[in-house]
């Protein structure tokens, strides 16, 4: 960090780390080795273990999920229908805007592109202290938009039920399947495969560390979206910030866990000062001010530096999942700062607008993996392939020729033998190596 920076809040805590610890890492290890050998029982088993849950099936059929989601509010599922339609219209923009082509690169030679949808998708809906409904939308609902046959949900149980909410929305967004599983087991189960659950190519959704180690070690066998750590918010504010707001705001993302990074980095030390005042004002009201006064405490933090430049620079090298800008021309950031999983611009939108109602997709890169992905989105849900048709016998024997002698270079005597091939049949070149000789013409 410059000289020029002043820190005025600084983290009790050090940075979490961006490996498991190694407790967790067994503790998976085991449960995901128990269900590939034993399916059904081991699910079972760590179910009971871990949530006192063991129904006669953990697959809700097409009755249990009617009635399940009759029970929850209409407003409730008006809100939903409301949030699903803003997260299906921007992920059909984004399914828009990648396109198919064809090219002629030589005479004859056409290169292709197509981007095809996977299989199947396993999507996790995380429950407990915070049941994540919107996860159900932005896992189901883009996997379905990118044209997945099949998505298998799971969320775990709400003190010994299916929860409504989360049920509901998964309903709403089209899942194919949908389990009341939690944990390891579930991630598991559907990466692996059970006798009663099959297998998919994808796993996707938020999860404590537990859940986020799974997937990490079944990365490999199946794809993921991303390796998920604590949630993350870093605000840029100028002196036209309302510190009010901003404390707020920093506030919102604290909640989600003891353990999530709030940064603030200003250009007013006013701003800054009056933020941590305001900060320990709304504290003591806030329901969930445990939580997120530990965060507070622990990983908050307060930066001042002396210009704008400087405070774009400096977010970059967090690399925050969520970028708040509060500036007099919030839109400088989109041309300024290169690494964040989302970037909100202003103060008529916020991060919990992205977390819950506005339509991008709120699973996004934590522990500085903005630097090298951004978070879901239609395009994990796709495969881009390309294909290659020669209609030319001039060209495939041009590339016949220039291929035996690249792979010849490289001392694959086989592959130069394929490219030899097609130099003779379709050109006046030698094989050297067979008595072979093809009719022309």
């Amino acid at each position: 960090m410059s000289a020029h920076h002043q820190t005025i809040k600084a983290p009790v805590a050090v940075q979490t780390t961006r490996t498991s610890r190694p407790e967790i890492v067994e503790t998976v290890a085991d449960v995901i080795a128990d269900v590939r050998a034993n399916g059904d029982a081991a699910v079972r088993r760590w179910s009971q273990k871990f949530d006192d849950w063991s129904p006669e099936s953990y697959r809700l059929g097409p009755d249990r999920i009617a009635s399940v989601v009759s029970a929850v509010p209409e407003t409730v599922l008006d809100d939903l229908r409301f949030v699903q339609k803003q997260v299906r219209g921007f992920a059909q923009a984004q399914r828009d805007s990648l396109t198919a082509f064809e090219v002629e690169t030589l005479p004859g030679v056409f290169l292709g592109q197509r981007n095809l949808p996977i299989g199947a998708a396993g999507a996790y809906v995380p429950g407990g202290r915070y049941p994540l409904t919107a996860s159900a939308h932005m896992t189901v609902l883009t996997a379905k938009v990118a044209g997945v046959e099949r998505v298998a949900a799971t969320t775990p149980p709400d003190r010994g039920a299916p929860p409504p909410v989360s049920i509901a929305a998964m309903h709403l967004a089209g899942a194919d399947e949908i389990y009341v599983m939690g944990g390891v087991q579930a991630v598991a189960a559907l990466a692996l495969g059970t006798e009663t659950i099959d297998a998919v190519d994808m796993l996707a959704g938020p999860g404590n560390a537990y859940v986020a180690e799974a997937k990490r070690q079944l990365f490999g066998e199946v794809g993921i979206d991303l390796f998920a750590g604590p949630t993350e918010v870093l605000i840029v504010a100028d002196d036209t910030a309302d510190p009010f707001v901003v404390a707020t705001d920093l506030l919102s993302q604290a909640e989600h866990g003891p353990d999530s990074p709030a940064v603030l980095i200003t250009t007013s030390e006013e701003v800054g000062r009056q933020t941590i005042a305001w900060v320990d004002k709304l504290l003591p009201g806030l329901p969930t001010g445990d939580v997120a006064g530990r965060a507070w405490r622990d990983h908050g933090e307060v930066i001042v530096v002396p210009t704008l430049d400087a405070a774009y620079t400096l977010a970059d090298e967090y690399a925050s999942e969520h970028v708040q800008i509060l500036t007099a021309r919030p839109r400088e950031a989109l041309h300024r700062m290169r690494n964040y999983g989302a970037l909100f611009l202003g103060d008529k939108t916020c991060v919990a607008y992205g977390d819950k109602v506005i339509g991008t997709n709120h699973v996004l890169p934590t522990l500085g993996a903005a630097r090298y992905t951004g978070g879901l989105w239609v395009g994990k849900y796709l495969k881009t392939v390309t294909y290659q048709e020669i209609r030319d016998p001039a060209s495939s024997a041009r590339l016949g020729e220039i291929c035996g002698r690249a792979s010849r270079t490289e001392n694959f005597e086989g592959h130069a033998r394929s490219g030899d091939v097609r130099a003779a049949r379709y050109g006046s070149a030698p094989l050297d190596w067979a008595d072979h000789t093809f009719e022309q013409g």
